[in-house]
């Protein structure tokens, strides 16, 4: 059974390697609401690295904070893949960093736009590289959320690990 690290490990793992490589990093957050931005500021000497972050709850705050596109917005709506990665793209050019780390989804305790509760995209964008990953995750709305801030960061970390020096 694969057990991943507590968010405090992958914070700090996160933080770390931010610092070794000389990248910035921002946050663009819709369920989570600070959550991942509150867990890499958590972390001693991440004012090094962490340049800020947005929480775009509201489906148009997503186009006017994040430069997201407003048709992608309304064809799709806020709870999709490609939305996540421009999340992810726009905060990178909002706060001027160098890797952008977003989450977007359904926390609960209602669907949304047809999509059920847990149903979360995860997004990092960095040079050269872009992840996104869908998640369906069980649970309670803080469950929903606190998992999708683990899922995030082990993401940042993965994209990390593949990014060429």
């Amino acid at each position: 059974m694969h057990v991943s690290p507590a968010p405090e490990r992958l914070a700090v793992d996160v933080i770390h390697t931010c610092r070794q490589r000389g990248l910035t990093l921002a946050t663009a957050e819709s369920l989570t609401g600070g959550l991942v931005c509150g867990a890499l500021t958590s972390v001693p000497g991440s004012s090094l690295v962490v340049r800020g972050g947005v929480v775009a709850y509201a489906t148009d705050r997503k186009s006017t904070l994040l430069g997201v596109s407003a048709d992608l917005l309304a064809e799709r709506g806020a709870v999709d893949a490609d939305v996540a990665s421009a999340m992810a793209e726009g905060v990178r050019g909002v706060m001027v960093a160098d890797v952008g780390l977003a989450t977007t989804g359904v926390a609960g305790p209602d669907p949304q736009d047809g999509h059920e509760v847990g149903t979360v995209f995860v997004a990092v964008s960095a040079p050269g590289v872009a992840f996104v990953e869908r998640l369906a995750l069980d649970g309670d709305r803080a469950t929903v959320r606190e998992a999708t801030v683990d899922a995030a960061l082990g993401l940042c970390l993965e994209a990390l690990s593949r990014l060429v020096d």
